[in-house]
């Protein structure tokens, strides 16, 4: 076996959609205190999530909203509440799925936009701060609990919901876990530590318990692996918020591709697109929050 070792191939990013001066608040407020030094927001977009039709939905954490893009780039606002979502999903039904920071994990469909709570706490006790998630075809939910760890404080969690409502926690000692992926398999996990710059491996064994549970991949430099994303080769797509590059691992961790984004340094978290007829490639779509853009580029599998 040869292992990959030529430099990745250097890609670029075009923006695809802007957030109109509309929905632009330029406000401080608690999470910007707390995130942004008190500097002012105008929005923090995260989470983005295709629905088959090619829909794209976006979070904006500071001030509680999830945004509707169509395939034009046209943006509509579907909720505004008092919470702090971050990361989407979206169930086999078209169904939203939101970790949010304040409130836990939510529920919105998109058809007749209402938040509804699904799980708000484990044992009378609040989670640090949501962030993250991914659906396995069963319905069986993981998702990250990330709040302010770090290096500093390393126990962040990684938990499962199983559809019968059964929670687990996986993990306990992440510093700052936060993007979320699932094996094509669905026998491992990928998990992003952001402030360790490195993505983890989660096998999930039999019984239902995590083993051999190791480092990935590492990355550098300010921030640090944020959203993640896998297509269906298991190619790891890190979005790396700070260097303003999507990184591409092959299944066997080596670096293959390198998109730059076209704006700032903030790509925080990535989607892949639908198939697209007529010969045109899958779009991967980028949220680049110190911009409030959404950056596109043709998936390198194509």
């Amino acid at each position: 076996m040869t292992l990959h070792l030529a430099p990745p191939r250097q890609l670029g990013t075009t923006v695809f959609a802007t957030l109109p001066d509309r929905y632009r608040k330029n406000q401080t407020n608690e999470w910007s205190d707390a995130n942004q030094g008190g500097k002012a927001a105008d929005s923090f977009l995260e989470g983005p999530v295709c629905d088959a039709a090619g829909n794209l939905f976006v979070a904006d954490i500071p001030f509680g909203r999830i945004f509707r893009i169509d395939r034009h780039g046209e943006w509509s606002l579907l909720v505004e509440y008092d919470g702090w979502p971050n990361g989407l999903a979206m169930k086999e039904d078209g169904t939203l799925l939101i970790c949010d920071y304040r409130k836990g994990l939510l529920s919105l469909d998109p058809g007749k936009p209402e938040i509804i709570p699904v799980l708000a706490r484990r044992h009378s006790e609040s989670f640090k701060g949501l962030n993250d998630l991914c659906i396995a075809r069963d319905g069986t939910v993981y998702f990250t609990d990330q709040g302010q760890t770090g290096m500093h404080d390393p126990t962040g969690r990684v938990f499962r919901l199983a559809g019968d409502g059964r929670l687990d926690c996986l993990l306990s000692n992440m510093p700052s876990p936060n993007g979320i992926a699932l094996s094509q398999d669905e026998k491992t996990l990928f998990v992003a530590a952001t402030r360790a710059n490195s993505v983890w491996r989660v096998p999930l064994m039999p019984d239902g318990s995590v083993a051999k549970v190791g480092v990935f991949c590492n990355t550098f430099g300010p921030g640090g692996p944020d959203g993640l994303c896998l297509d269906e080769s298991d190619n790891l797509m890190v979005a790396h918020v700070g260097l303003g590059h999507i990184f591409v691992f092959s299944p066997r961790g080596e670096l293959t591709h390198a998109l730059a984004s076209a704006t700032g340094a903030n790509t925080t978290n990535i989607a892949l697109g639908p198939a697209r007829g007529g010969g045109s490639p899958r779009l991967l779509y980028i949220t680049e929050a110190q911009s409030g853009t959404v950056l596109a580029a043709p998936w390198p599998g194509n």
